[in-house]
Parts: C-alpha cells; sequence; structure tokens
C-alpha cells in the first residue's frame, strides 16, 4: 500500500461523501463510472449549439463541409491531435457559455454535488470530421485525476450534438475502472513516481491489469443523441473514439465539468480570473488543477498562427449567473 505522503506530495481524500443508492442515474455513474443523461437539452437547442461550433469552425478559411477538398490544414484551425479545440478564445465564445447555462446540465452537476453554487470549467470543443483515406489514431487511455487524489474529486461531462451510433466518434470508456484505479496505483505501481498532476495515461501493459483474466474489464464506446448529457468520472479509463470509415457524422460537443465553490482556494479562484480576463481555455477541472491553456496558436513550422485570437467572435453577456459560475463573483 503507499504511503499518506510521497516525494511528489500528500495524498488528499475526496471531498464528497457517497451515500447511495440513490434510484437514480448517479447509481450508473459512481458504479460504472460513466452515465448518459438523455434529452439534458431540447433537441432545438442542440442544434442550435451545433451549428454555432460548425460556423465557427468555418472562419478560418474556404471550408466547405459538403466537398473534402477544402477539408485542408489551411481551412481549419490548428487543434491537438485528439480534436479538442481550446484555442483561440473558443472556450469563451457565447455560446458555449450559453451552452454551460442549460438549467438540465447545471441541475445535474447540482444533484452530483448536493449544492447549486458551482464553478465552470473554461473546458473546449471537438469537431472531428469524418475520414475514409487516412488511419485512425491509436487510443490514447488515461484518467483526468492524479493518483495523489483518493475518492472522486471530478466529474466530467460532454453535452453531445452530434448523433454518436456504433460506427460515429464518440467517448470510450473502461467502464468501473474507476472502482479499480486506486487498487492499480496501489499495487501495480511505485508510490514515488506519482505526480500532482491531472492526467495520468496507460500503456497496452498497464490496460491488461484492468482488461485481463483478473478484471476483465471490456472498452465501450458511449452511444448518445443530440442533446445528451455524458458524464464519466474523472478516474474512468477514457479516450476520444474515432468514427470508422463507414460514419458521415461531423462530431460537435461541448466539454462541460462543474464543482461547488466552496472547494476551490483563493489561488484557484486568482487563476480562474486571469483566465476569464484573458479569454483563456483551462482544464477538465473547475474547481482546482486550473491550469491557464497557452493562448497563442503556433503552426506546425513553428510560426504563430497569423489567425490567432485575442477576443471572442461573439462575447457572452456577463450576467450575475455567468460571474458566478466563472469564479469571479462570490455566491
Amino acid at each position: 500500500m503507499a504511503s499518506d505522503t510521497t516525494m511528489t506530495g500528500t495524498v488528499s481524500e475526496s471531498p464528497i461523501r457517497l451515500s447511495g443508492p440513490y434510484g437514480d442515474w448517479r447509481d450508473e455513474l459512481f458504479s460504472q463510472g460513466y452515465v448518459v443523461i438523455k434529452n439534458a437539452i431540447p433537441k432545438e437547442r442542440a442544434q442550435y449549439y451545433r451549428q454555432k461550433a460548425l460556423d465557427w469552425f468555418q472562419t478560418f478559411g474556404a471550408l466547405d463541409y459538403n466537398d473534402q477538398s477544402t477539408w485542408t490544414a489551411e481551412n481549419l484551425p490548428a487543434q491537438t491531435k485528439n480534436n479538442i479545440l481550446n484555442k483561440y478564445c473558443v472556450s469563451h465564445e457565447r455560446f458555449m457559455w450559453e451552452a454551460r447555462m442549460e438549467p438540465n446540465v447545471l441541475e445535474a452537476f447540482a444533484k452530483i454535488w448536493g449544492t447549486d453554487e458551482l464553478l465552470v470549467s473554461f473546458d473546449g470543443m471537438n469537431v472531428t470530421l469524418p475520414s475514409r483515406d487516412k488511419p485512425a489514431p491509436k487510443p490514447w487511455p488515461h484518467v483526468d485525476q492524479s493518483p495523489l487524489r483518493r475518492g472522486l474529486h471530478c466529474v466530467q461531462g460532454i453535452i453531445n450534438l452530434s448523433p454518436a451510433g456504433p460506427e460515429d466518434g464518440s467517448l470510450m470508456v473502461l467502464p468501473k475502472s474507476n472502482t479499480l484505479i486506486e487498487k492499480f496505483f496501489d499495487t501495480q505501481t511505485d508510490p514515488f513516481t506519482w505526480e500532482k498532476k491531472d492526467w495520468r495515461s496507460f500503456d497496452e501493459a498497464e490496460m491488461e491489469w484492468f482488461m485481463g483474466s483478473t478484471h476483465r474489464l471490456k472498452p465501450v464506446k458511449v452511444l448518445a443523441e443530440p442533446g445528451d448529457l455524458i458524464l464519466w468520472d474523472s478516474r474512468t479509463i477514457h479516450w476520444g473514439g474515432e468514427p470508422s470509415t463507414n460514419s458521415d457524422t461531423i462530431r460537435t460537443v461541448i466539454y462541460v465539468s462543474y464543482s461547488p465553490a466552496k472547494l476551490a482556494s483563493e489561488e484557484a479562484l486568482r487563476e480562474k480570473e486571469k483566465a476569464f480576463e484573458s479569454y483563456r481555455a483551462t482544464t477538465h477541472w473547475a474547481h482546482d488543477n486550473v491550469i491557464l491553456r497557452d493562448p497563442v496558436v503556433y503552426l506546425p513550422d513553428g510560426t504563430i498562427d497569423p489567425r490567432n485570437r485575442v477576443r471572442p467572435l461573439e462575447e457572452a453577456e456577463h450576467t450575475d449567473k455567468l460571474l458566478k459560475l466563472a469564479g469571479i463573483k462570490s455566491y
């Protein structure tokens, strides 16, 4: 077993004490590590957010969704290899903030944490174009919580805006891995290698510990419809599932995460304020692990993208509700 202290930090316990069974979707979230809440957003609202996301995606060049010959680097925003978009101030576009304030999305996280006094992450979105002529990247299984944290500290979310069927791009999860993750770290790793960083990947040999003959966990592609809310425990092993060559769907999602405002330190709130004022993205966490993303966009040749932005195209109205979620105003 790991000791209470390591070379890299002190083990911290969960800020939430689960007291289920609850008789609702929370039981599935906590036991399986993920859940899909159906119709969290009305279909017409999901369509609105999807169109706004696709319109934003088209502002970087002569991109035509009906002409794959235009799906070239010069017409697309520079983005990570996993298609997560968190540059060009997109995290603070008006439609992103509107989506974050959807009543049923807020209600779901309030139900998890037992309070409606929440902070929200300054997260990004994902637009994945289907492709028939290049191999899908290898899976990149990971968790978004340090082994130095014990229990539930973060619940991540996806506001799903496009069909996510068996052939389409979607979230991949390893169900029940959240219930085994601490045992894995305690028995399969050296505590002196644990880092405070709230991100940890797994190689094939490590995945075998979860998927082999002892535990027999099997990966699942999360199927969802526009308007559904996908939630998962940050200790659940997960990765982005690429569309198959049979899919014509442009995957479109918005990432969200909320946690109680009372959990945020003064330092975390100062960092959130810096990010908010400079329209920068942070991480999948709302109250801690507030790492400001570099606002400068670099092209593959190392030069700064001339399309770099310092403000959103459409700024959100800074309502009382928004400022409290952002951590700028106290509850």
